[in-house]
């Protein structure tokens, strides 16, 4: 059976890899059937002949997960559509702040709206 999947080149960490079409059982650093491209992890570089990585999962080809997301996330051009995360980690601390901030908003919102029924109850009647 037949991987798409990376082969690790580069110095000692500092790695750089070629995105190679190779059988399943043969080594990681083996011969490859078909090599597709490249991809840098640290500087997020990346070239990729999509079409052709296409062709070879029709025919039967199995990407790994990583090769999966790259390929999804590849421009027509074969370079690396990258969007930074906005999301900020928060520490354990700032979470449960983050939280309870949240749940005394919520709750300052149920008794305005509770206060605000009970007005319009007594003005109907």
């Amino acid at each position: 059976m037949l991987k798409i999947r990376l082969k690790r080149m580069g110095a000692k960490k500092n790695p750089s890899y070629r995105i190679i079409v190779i059988n399943s059982t043969t080594k990681r650093e083996g011969r490859p059937v078909q090599e597709l491209g490249y991809y840098n992890p640290k500087t997020k570089v990346m070239q990729l002949d999509k079409t052709s990585a296409l062709d070879w999962v029709k025919k039967g080809a199995q990407p790994t997960e990583t090769v999966a997301y790259l390929i999804k996330n590849c421009n027509d051009d074969g370079t690396l559509n990258y969007q930074k995360k906005e999301t900020v980690k928060l520490s354990k601390k700032a979470q449960a702040k983050a939280q309870a901030e949240a749940e005394a908003k919520a709750k300052a919102e149920e008794e305005a709206k509770a206060a605000a029924a009970a007005e319009e109850a007594p003005a109907e009647a």
